[in-house]
């Protein structure tokens, strides 16, 4: 069938801190210069929000430059930064660590505890009051490109497909959108940008990225437990010492609290289990009592980008940007990505109204962003920062010292850059070379399992779709994962999607795709890449109402 075609001087795939913020800017330079240009905001998610997840304190810099009068806005900044604590902990003891002892990135004077999600809902009411279309429930599931070869667009997923791609009496077509220029702003490791970095080699040249997967929960917690404005984070149990890691809690208005575990996926043993390291680590004697007569109220988990600077692709080529997490603009010390991506999608913008102006066509590389993002506030973070999470490498009392060091004595200036060694799928021991860890059974209280937890991310996917998470070989979902690494897609999954089933004729491997957060950890971490993750239909995965 014919696809319908729109047009637009810009269309931003992804409707996050970045492209959100990108959009704004578009529309606030062109209403300062009194120009027309259209821009279009792309979500997969039902709502501007749903699938976004993070801890999240946010530093307001880059707030604060697109909306100086964002209070007055009613932006959703409602807690701000009371006090802060960091624990060391072992099995049975919390050693905390003095706040004058802690470097200038892990300070939060002066930031804020919010919903990232809710944040994002804002600045959706903000662009469209600016003129911006968003359009939610539309997954941009394929990159156009001209006779060129640039950039020319994105068109979104056909609709009412069935499991074996047949076409139902709900079928739909997708839509063509073709644009002078096309941010791509998915997060972190989105499925178009990983196409646009190989085919454009962005990647050539930088270090090999590396990831985390960081899990939350929200719960409402007893008033007498409650301090909002407290920011709390721990490292150490129960990870082992060579798996770099650590937690978080933050407090935020009315009697919610916001815990999460963050693992690095550079992990060795395959039998670690993040979802299980999270739930055990809230057993610690030092934060159940936050707890205790409390109630869980929500669940996610995402991955994220931690390599830093020598780890960011090349982020224009002809037609389009990369921006925010799609690059991998977190700043890793700070355990902060907001502010950066919002800052890099302004650069974005600003860029690209400057080519607009001039009478360009689209089409063309805007290798001015190159040099945009070098003088900004943003690179000189990055730059600082970027020795702190490679040198974890050397375990987590190295990577300590080593931290102080660059961060306090050097103050992130230090004459040399550490480089991260692997990819992170190439990392996983055998099985059999590695100590099996056993988890406590969840007690329903204070641990839970996967599937109750999927359950309070009203994770919802039409489960007569084709699957979207793809094996390029399913003989090596048996053949290599369960007989070498003893299936870690078991464990890495952190909603019980993937299931070893015993049958007659031997194990296989199950998809239960309809449990699938968009974590994309399986994307990642899978030994042999044999696992691709793309778009669903538009508007499945979760729903997170206050993440």
């Amino acid at each position: 069938m014919e696809r319908e075609t729109m047009e637009y001087d810009v269309v931003v795939v992804g409707g996050g801190p970045a492209g959100l913020s990108a959009a704004i800017r578009l529309k606030q330079l062109a209403h300062e210069r009194n120009r027309e240009i259209t821009v279009c905001v792309l979500e997969k998610s039902s709502e501007v929000g749903a699938h976004i997840l993070s801890g999240a304190v946010i530093e307001p810099r880059a707030l604060n430059e697109l909306f100086p009068d964002w209070q007055q806005r009613e932006a959703p900044l409602k807690t701000p930064v009371s006090a802060e604590k960091f624990l060391f902990l072992t099995r049975n003891r919390a050693f905390r660590l003095r706040a004058a002892l802690l470097p200038p990135a892990m300070k939060n004077h002066g930031n804020y505890i919010v919903s990232l999600g809710n944040l994002c809902r804002w600045l959706g009411t903000q662009a469209e009051a600016l003129g911006v279309e968003i359009y939610p429930g539309f997954a941009a599931a394929e990159v156009l490109y001209d006779d060129a070869g640039a950039v020319r667009g994105v068109a979104t997923g056909d609709m009412g497909l069935d499991r074996e791609g047949n076409k139902t009496d709900n079928y739909e077509t997708g839509i063509q959108l073709h644009a002078k220029y096309t941010f791509f702003a998915e997060g972190c490791r989105g499925s178009l940008g990983k196409e646009l970095m190989a085919r454009f080699r962005l990647r050539q040249g930088v270090a090999p990225q590396t990831y985390g997967i960081g899990l939350k929960e929200l719960w409402e917690i007893d008033p007498a437990r409650h301090r909002p404005g407290l920011v709390m984070h721990t490292a150490g149990w129960p990870l082992h010492k060579s798996t770099y890691g650590g937690s978080f809690l933050y407090h935020l208005e009315e009697q919610q609290l916001a815990v999460g575990f963050v693992i690095g996926l550079d992990y060795r043993n395959p039998w670690l289990s993040p979802f299980e390291e999270f739930q055990r680590f809230k057993t610690h004697a030092a934060i159940r009592h936050y707890f205790v007569g409390g109630r869980r109220i929500g669940y996610g988990a995402r991955a994220l980008n931690e390599g830093g600077l020598q780890c960011l692709p090349k982020m224009h080529f002809p037609g389009g940007l990369l921006i925010g997490c799609e690059a991998g603009t977190l700043n890793m010390p700070k355990i902060k990505g907001t502010h950066t991506a919002m800052k890099s999608g302004m650069l974005a913008a600003e860029v690209a109204f400057d080519a607009l102006s001039k009478g360009s066509a689209g089409g063309d590389d805007l290798s001015a962003y190159a040099a945009a993002f070098a003088d900004s506030w943003v690179y000189e973070e990055l730059k600082r920062a970027r020795n702190v999470r490679p040198a974890f490498k050397w375990g987590l009392i190295g990577g300590t010292l080593y931290t102080g060091i660059d961060q306090m004595l050097f103050r992130g200036k230090a004459p040399w850059t550490l480089r991260h060694a692997h990819v992170d799928h190439e990392t996983l021991l055998p099985a059999a070379a590695c100590e099996k860890i056993v988890y406590p059974r969840p007690d329903g209280e204070l641990t839970f399992d996967r599937l109750s937890s999927v359950y309070l991310s009203a994770t919802n996917h039409a489960e007569n779709q084709p699957c979207h998470l793809r094996l390029a070989d399913p003989a090596v979902a048996i053949d290599v994962n369960l007989k070498l690494y003893a299936a870690p897609e078991q464990r890495y999954c952190p909603a019980g999607v993937y299931e070893i089933v015993e049958e007659e004729s031997g194990p296989r491997l199950q998809i239960n795709a309809q449990n699938c957060v968009h974590c994309k950890t399986c994307d990642i971490k899978d030994p042999r890449q044999n696992i691709t993750w793309v778009v669903p239909e538009g508007g499945g995965g979760p729903n997170y109402p206050n993440m």
